[in-house]
């Protein structure tokens, strides 16, 4: 069976495809990743552990990637080749003017000037540094797999011998689409179009790939309607949890009233504003009620606006920088786990909940419905950007400790059955088999 088949069936494609034959050899991998810091948003997670995965099943990885550059478990053999940026966005001093000893070449000027028109540079550049970088190294890899570059560079790379798959997590273009549904006034409207002028290459390469991956149905049918790539292209592969990191442990205690999220407070889709709102509501039937954020606590903006409004300073707490330790004993705390989001192409945040055992609330938003199951069988799950079903939900979740025992378990038990990195690794080996063996045929009948 088919990836697609089984999608479109309800089967797990990972579980349908067969396991990977013996006495095929090792693949040298080289994994394109221009942003992969593991403490925001997915990209950085994805990296780390698809790449540790694919080392276990015998297989050589070699990490290609620009700043924040991403953590890799090395002692598992994984290596990391850096490709340094300019790193116009660092902290403490983002869109920072470089000195002049600092430029090296044209495409570090060209980074310097997109993001001084206000525009993103970085799918861009990275994509003409790691062409540069792999012509230089020919024969070298079996296959080259970019992490949602979406760059000009990647094009042609199958004629200088390196068979190309590309993972799309979720268009970029539905992050613009929301940020523009909330943009208030025309000058933040023209902000957030010139600071996603790159979808508009994206869309241009993706609709040239020969392979592409993503993470679930929600998001082949995103890549289809916003990029227009052709269906037949897409593979569905899901991701997963660290389960043997995010596993339940009886010996953290409950912390009663402890809801925790996941959630970029500056990013509408995270929807971090409507779970402010229904925690308000919580609290006049429960005040014991309180949230912790993992993410940065805003200064200003719609989520710190809505906490004032409602007094909640002290009842939401944001934790930032923790330890894989620390963040799972956080949600292992928890009484209730919750995703907010408008829209997830996958949600890491819903599956590491589950894993742990932690009872989840989350919206019906994009893929989320994939990962986190029914309603009621495995999580409580409400329309996004619906505040009030989420304070219906949280309220019921709160005050009813046997269905908090048996969504957890069974959402456990989900995430064991169906999203661990292990299938995710083997069901893209299988790609990477399939556009090898395409490319070979394809350079047969040049």
């Amino acid at each position: 069976m088919t990836a697609e088949a089984a999608q479109e069936t309800g089967a797990d494609p990972l579980r349908a495809a067969p396991p990977t034959a013996a006495g095929e050899r090792p693949l040298r991998i080289a994994l394109l990743s221009y942003k992969g810091n593991p403490f925001c948003g997915g990209q950085g997670v994805y990296v780390r552990h698809l790449s540790r995965e694919l080392v276990r099943l015998g297989h050589t990885v070699e990490v290609i990637g620009a700043q924040p550059y991403p953590v890799l478990d090395t002692e598992e053999g994984v290596t990391l080749t850096e490709l340094p940026s300019l790193d116009l966005y660092r902290q403490p001093d983002p869109f920072r003017t470089p000195r002049r000893e600092e430029y090296r070449d044209w495409i570090d000027a060209l980074e310097v000037s997109t993001m001084w028109t206000g525009g993103f540079p970085e799918p861009l550049t990275f994509s003409l540094r790691a062409r540069r970088h792999l012509a230089a190294r020919p024969g070298q890899f079996d296959v080259v797999h970019d992490n949602q570059t979406l760059g000009y560079g990647l094009l042609g790379l199958e004629k200088l011998g390196f068979p190309l798959v590309t993972t799309i997590h979720h268009p970029i273009t539905v992050d613009r689409r929301l940020e523009l549904d909330a943009a208030d006034g025309w000058k933040r409207r023209f902000s957030v179009r010139r600071w996603y002028g790159f979808t508009r290459m994206q869309k241009r390469v993706a609709r040239r790939l020969p392979s592409v991956l993503t993470v679930s149905g929600s998001s082949r049918r995103e890549i289809v309607e916003d990029l227009g790539v052709r269906p037949d292209r897409i593979h569905v592969v899901h991701i997963g949890a660290d389960t043997g990191l995010f596993s339940p442990d009886p010996a953290v205690p409950e912390t009663p009233g402890r809801i925790v999220t996941t959630s970029s407070a500056d990013v509408p889709l995270k929807g971090l504003v409507y779970l402010i709102e229904a925690l308000a509501k919580v609290r006049t039937e429960n005040p014991q009620a309180h949230l912790v954020v993992v993410g940065k606590r805003p200064e200003e903006g719609p989520v710190a606006t809505t906490m004032a409004r409602h007094g909640l300073e002290d009842a939401v707490e944001f934790v930032k920088g923790i330890s894989d330790a620390e963040l799972v004993d956080l949600v292992r705390g928890a009484q209730i786990a919750c995703v907010p989001s408008l829209y997830e192409g996958f949600s890491l945040p819903a599956a590491e909940a589950m894993a742990t055992g932690t009872p989840l609330v989350a919206t019906t938003g994009g893929a989320i419905p994939e990962v986190a199951g029914v309603d009621g069988e495995t999580c409580l799950a409400v329309p996004p950007g619906d505040a009030d079903a989420l304070a219906a939900a949280l309220t019921r979740l709160l005050g009813d400790a046997d269905l908090r025992r048996r969504l957890g378990a069974a959402g456990r038990e989900r995430v064991l059955r169906r999203f661990t990195w292990e299938q995710a690794a083997r069901g893209t080996v299988e790609q990477y088999r399939q556009a090898i063996g395409v490319s070979a045929r394809t350079a047969a009948h040049r």
